[in-house]
């Protein structure tokens, strides 16, 4: 199952949650997700207080530890979501 993850970050952690992310080792990223939890892809807005991350699980309970380790400078909204594929699937099976 896919989830897209949004956040933005608190204006006061800022540059603190900039500095720990920098501070990652590669592929360390989902760490608090624990096992079961693939990053898909992620992106941040430019100014570094808000982004955006598709992550892979057919855990949900390991893509709210990722999200829980994180709520206490930020905020994060959780939508499962599907690729083209699944929504033109669904299209085609809709009747009139």
């Amino acid at each position: 199952m896919l989830f897209m993850t949004k956040w933005a970050t608190h204006p006061e952690y800022r540059h603190s949650n900039l500095q720990a992310f920098a501070k990652m080792p590669a592929g360390d990223e989902v760490g608090d997700g624990g096992e079961g939890l693939k990053l898909v892809g992620r992106w941040h807005g430019l100014d570094g207080t808000t982004g955006v991350a598709i992550f892979e699980s057919d855990d949900p309970a390991a893509i709210a530890r990722w999200s829980i380790a994180w709520s206490t400078t930020m905020d994060v909204d959780i939508t499962p979501v599907v690729d083209d594929e699944a929504v033109k699937a669904i299209g085609a099976s809709i009747q009139n």
